[in-house]
Order: structure tokens, then sequence, then C-alpha cells
């Protein structure tokens, strides 16, 4: 998969440096997976969520942050929409939001 998202990664880290190392470890998995439909994710990421719109969720650095992503399966595209802590994330709808 070509992660389309190392920006908004990038700025999260730069914030909170705890994140840094899972979430280049996320991105690394995800670069060398070739998912093409979402049972793809569950058999690798259990406690992925998966929801409408293609999009999905991943708990990082042992459930402390949730990464918001929407991909292309037939194009083999992950756009990343949010990262942040489980309160942000309560406060969004995860199948609409957009990074800022």
């Amino acid at each position: 998969m070509r992660v389309i998202a190392l920006k908004v990664l990038r700025s999260f880290w730069s914030k909170r440096g705890d994140a840094e190392q899972p979430l280049l470890a996320w991105h690394d998995e995800v670069s060398q997976a070739r998912w093409k439909q979402p049972a793809d994710i569950k058999a690798h990421y259990r406690s992925a969520s998966i929801l409408k719109n293609r999009r999905v969720v991943f708990n990082i650095k042992g459930n402390d942050y949730c990464l918001v992503v929407a991909l292309a399966y037939n194009t083999g595209l992950v756009f990343g929409k949010f990262i942040g802590t489980h309160k942000a994330y309560d406060a969004i709808d995860a199948e609409t939001v957009e990074p800022e």
C-alpha cells in the first residue's frame, strides 16, 4: 500500500514524541501490505475498526492514539484523515473527518 499521510503523522508526532516510533512502525508495515478488502486488514490488525466509506481506525501505541485512514483498495492508496487521542477521536465523526 502507498501511504499518503506522512505529513499528518509527522505533524502529530512533533507534538507527541511518544507516538513517533509506533507511527513509523505502522507506516512501514502498511507500506509492505497489499490489502484488497477489509478482511485483509483484520487478518493483520485484529483491533482495527472497519467503518463505512472505506474508513479504518487503527489503535496506535497500545491504544493510546487513534488513527483514521481512508483506503482506495483498487489503487493501493491509504489516506491519513485523523490522528489523535481517544478524547479527540470521540469528538469527531470518523466516517467524514478530513485533515486540518
